[in-house]
């Protein structure tokens, strides 16, 4: 009964069973600061990633004034068509002889024309797409970012090495007793 006792209360066995005890709970809940830690990364990632995707870059008075300008084709053109329909049902003979007018532009001209708004909308939709294409790396690359924050944060899992589970006495002396036996 006295070894008991001193084994208990005398020569750091208090310490050991509640370091032990420690360590034990360590591996079933796992380290409450890493994973808060963690967490608080993968949090961080993911406002990075809001942050990116929503965010603008500076632009300058000029850069804001010839997007302006690239804007007001298209409304033009479809504004304008319904201009001809109105201007043709008020004054249907000026109409007539305006179209008459354009009967006689030469093909070749109407093939330019037809080549100039061609490429003026597709190299648009095409820098449309590209911006597009930019935008999405980038969400990808936030997301990836965001990923790897969340698994960095700690597996509650006991650990594979079996030299980390040595590292606590209470566990190398109990195997020791075990192997003696």
């Amino acid at each position: 009964m006295l070894r008991l006792l001193k084994l208990i209360f005398g020569g750091g066995g208090v310490s050991q069973i509640a370091q032990g005890a420690a360590d034990v709970g360590r591996v079933f809940v796992g380290d409450k600061a890493a994973r808060e830690e963690a967490e608080a990364a993968a949090y961080q990632a993911a406002l990075a990633q809001f942050g990116a995707e929503f965010g603008r870059p500076a632009r300058s008075w000029f850069d804001v004034f010839v997007d302006g300008l690239n804007r007001l084709p298209r409304p033009v053109l479809a504004f304008s068509t319904l201009g001809l329909f109105v201007y043709a049902m008020n004054d249907p003979v000026s109409f007539t002889v305006r179209m008459q007018g354009l009967a006689h532009v030469p093909e070749p001209l109407w093939w330019i024309m037809a080549a100039v708004v061609t490429f003026y909308f597709g190299a648009r939709e095409t820098h449309k797409f590209r911006q597009f294409r930019a935008s999405s790396r980038a969400e990808v690359q936030a997301t990836v970012d965001t990923i790897r924050a969340i698994e960095a944060i700690p597996d509650p899992a006991p650990p594979d090495d079996p030299a980390e589970e040595d590292e606590n006495p209470a566990i190398a002396a109990w195997r020791a007793s075990r192997a003696q036996s």
